[in-house]
């Protein structure tokens, strides 16, 4: 994917516009570009010259730059939107100061009869037409020249936006006042009159319209700008026996680093020395800080907060997790949500349309409409060209995306796929792997009770030995239990994992085999003798393991894995929003039974090999429609990628989380109800943004033209319409705005 920062946009059919350009380089396989963040994403080889990119963008009349460097290019795009919002806010008062003159000499004398009485016995109407005419020129050639240097080379190219409306509608107004001022006799009797006021207001209103949106266009990307900020500038590292302050950009992997208490981690990094307590509330969203001792792992951006440490880099630059998570949110909010495809094939028409409903306006005026007939036809077709807003449009979709996806980082909810905001909405059923998800992911050894002729010290020495060479849960806790008890561990031989069923190894030369009774009937073992013990254990939530040393039933394990303190509320909030929660477990039926009584699980599906989960996600789609799955193991992958949407726990592995579309920072099951309520929540936001957009444009345009004169004589001045038009554009910038006080 060639990502490049796109300069110049200001309204639907300019994404339009640029998109069709880049679409048009051999090569490209497909083209995005969104308004709000002004990035366009390609999708074409990376042994692609991006420089044919760039000119295609130039030559559509816009500016591009490739982002190959995201945090230079993201401060880059901050100074650039910040000097253009000074421009914006110069150009803005320059225009309001012309212009406010040439509104009080025309339309005061319109609204106020004394006033133009006034006017005709000092200056004379002449005076004020040639003070209005040198006024309006002023602002149409300053403030009012960005509208005819994009607009009218973009009329020529036929490729029509914003700018050329404003810039027809203000040459219209303005070359008529021209000839009614200089040549009136080119007019029809009856017909002269001047619309400066028209022209230069235009100009000053969408001006206001544009600032305002800049500004608050500025506040969607405050998530980005707090993640931003969190970055430390320098680093304490030692160097050559001598601690020196470096640059960030200097800290290399490998570096020892010292840290005083209050100071904000600068790299990720593993402790190696002292203890404290770390703040990463921004990270994951946990309030409450996080003990590290030595061997414990730190994120650059959380804070030390009472203890020296010392810590060694392991991620920098780039590599760290706070990079990784700036890097998500960005293209998640750069992404085209479904709902957008509609938008898009709305807006490539909708300028050439307004174009040809001014035109007609225009003629139905002429022909039809009373005297002075040409005087009408103008203002009304002007007007329609000002009002028309594809600004709206084209920021309704993605602002919210901006503002939803910042507001879900802020709570540790990362969308790594920005088409998950929209998706998760429609999710009918949440299913949930059990381990590390509803419970702690640390199982923890229960019981141990062993057939006769075995002794329990013997049998958990010769266990624990053969669970020594497995990484499972299981097999750490049972470890964990021996070493607590003094035991001595064997080394281990022929050690074979068997997937979903246990394992088996030599230790002291003793055949070992543990796992489940499956397992054991398979190797003709009769377990009955602890059948009834077994249910009774499983019944309680735990989970029974045999062990059978030497071709001999030996014992029963049973280890239990203990539900997080925050997972029952969290499958309350799930069903209180009307979802159905599964959970999924490789445990055996009762075990699973047990926990899901305990939780108040509507359905589980237990028994499950790791690589059938996602065939039992693919039946849960079947039966009940759009499926979210909740997982954070290596066996969670396929699922993760098969579901409609696939969450990962961020405790979890990396392989989980690269499958996922959304990362759920913490391991707060609590957090995927509030990702289904701020999906909902941001597509309830984006739907009143469309309606205001299409609402706006399908009830006033008409109004414009003139629809209600023939009724009740009223008339839409283009003041009105461009003030109108500014508004709509500020309005739904701001209701997006309005997602960054969302809480679940």
């Amino acid at each position: 994917m060639i990502e490049l920062s796109v300069a110049g946009m200001t309204c639907a059919s300019c994404v339009r516009h640029v998109e069709k350009a880049l679409a048009s380089v051999d090569g490209v396989q497909s083209a995005s570009v969104n308004l709000a963040t002004e990035r366009a994403q390609v999708r074409a080889p990376m042994t692609m010259d991006t420089a044919l990119l760039t000119r295609a963008v130039e030559h559509a009349g816009y500016e591009a730059q490739l982002v190959s460097n995201p945090q230079q290019s993201s401060n880059a795009d901050t100074i650039r939107r910040d000097a253009e919002r000074q421009t914006l806010k110069r150009d803005l008062l320059l225009a309001a100061i012309l212009a406010l003159p040439v509104f009080i000499l025309e339309m005061g004398s319109h609204v106020v009869p004394a006033f133009h009485h006034l006017i005709a016995q000092t200056i004379g109407m002449q005076t004020s037409w040639y003070i209005q005419f040198v006024l309006t020129t002023a602002v149409l050639a300053g403030p009012g020249r960005r509208f005819f240097v994009k607009g009218i080379p973009a009329l020529i190219r036929l490729t029509p936006d914003m700018n050329s409306l404003v810039a027809v509608g203000t040459t219209a107004a303005y070359l008529y006042s021209l000839v009614a001022t200089f040549a009136p006799h080119w007019l029809p009797a009856g017909t002269v009159n001047v619309y400066y006021e028209a022209a230069a207001v235009i100009v000053a209103l969408v001006l206001l319209g544009r600032y305002l949106e800049a500004r608050a266009k500025g506040n969607t990307s405050e998530a980005i700008s707090r993640l931003a900020g969190l970055r430390a500038k320098t680093a304490r590292v030692r160097r050559d026996g001598q601690i020196v302050e470096v640059a960030i950009e200097d800290v290399i992997v490998g570096d020892m680093i010292e840290l005083r208490p209050g100071e904000r981690i600068p790299v990720d990094g593993e402790v190696t020395e002292g203890s404290s307590f770390v703040d990463e509330s921004m990270i994951s969203g946990e309030p409450m800080p996080v003990e590290k001792m030595p061997g414990a792992s730190v994120v650059a951006g959380t804070v030390n907060q009472n203890g020296l440490l010392t810590l060694q880099a392991t991620g920098v630059g780039a590599d760290t997790v706070l990079s990784q998570i700036i890097r998500m949110v960005e293209q998640a909010q750069g992404a085209k949500l479904p709902i957008q495809t509609m938008v898009d094939r709305i807006t490539m028409w909708f300028v050439p349309v307004v174009m040809l409903i001014a035109v007609i306006t225009f003629v139905i005026w002429m022909v039809f409409g009373p005297q002075p007939a040409l005087g009408f036809a103008l203002v009304n077709a002007v007007a329609v060209l000002i009002i028309a807003c594809p600004c709206a449009m084209g920021l309704a979709t993605p602002t919210s995306i901006m503002v939803g996806t910042g507001r879900a980082a802020q709570l540790g909810i990362l969308f790594r796929q920005g088409e998950a905001l929209q998706t998760l909405m429609d999710v009918r059923v949440v299913a949930v792997d059990k381990t590390g998800t509803l419970t702690r992911g640390y199982p923890e050894l229960f019981d141990l009770t062993v057939a006769q002729g075995f002794e329990r010290k013997d049998v958990l020495a010769l266990v624990a030995s053969a669970e020594s060479r497995s990484e499972h849960p299981i097999a750490r806790a049972i470890v964990s239990a021996a070493q607590q008890e003094g035991l001595t561990l064997a080394p281990a031989e022929a050690f074979e994992s068997l997937t979903g069923l246990g394992l088996k190894a030599q230790v002291n030369q003793r055949n070992i085999l543990i796992g489940s009774d499956r397992l054991m009937q398979q190797q003709n073992l009769d377990t009955d003798v602890f059948a009834s013990l077994a249910t009774r254990l499983a019944d309680e939530g735990k989970t029974p393991l045999y062990v059978a040393i030497d071709g001999e039933l030996a014992a029963l394990v049973t280890v239990a894995d203990r539900v997080r303190d925050t997972t029952p509320d969290a499958i309350a909030a799930l069903h209180q929003q009307g979802l159905k929660v599964v959970m999924v477990s490789g445990d055996n039926q009762r075990t699973a039974q047990a926990l899901a009584r305990e939780l108040k699980i509507d359905e589980v599906v237990a028994e499950v090999m790791p690589n059938a989960k996602a065939d039992t996600v693919r039946q849960l789609q079947k039966t009940h429609g759009p499926v979210a799955f909740v997982g954070d193991g290596i066996n969670d992958a396929p699922a993760l990628a098969v579901a409609d949407v696939g969450i990962a726990i961020g405790s979890g592995t990396d392989i989980a989380m690269e499958s996922a579309d959304v990362v759920l920072m913490s391991g707060d099951l609590a957090n995927v109800s509030r990702a289904i309520a701020l999906s909902r929540a941001t597509m309830r936001n984006i739907r009143q943004n469309l309606f205001w957009a299409f609402a706006y444009n399908a009830a006033l345009i008409p109004v414009a033209a003139g629809v209600l004169f023939p009724f009740n004589g009223v008339l839409l001045s283009p003041i009105f319409a461009a003030g109108a038009m500014a508004l709509s554009s500020v309005f739904v910038v701001t209701n997006a705005l309005r997602l960054r006080r969302f809480a679940a």
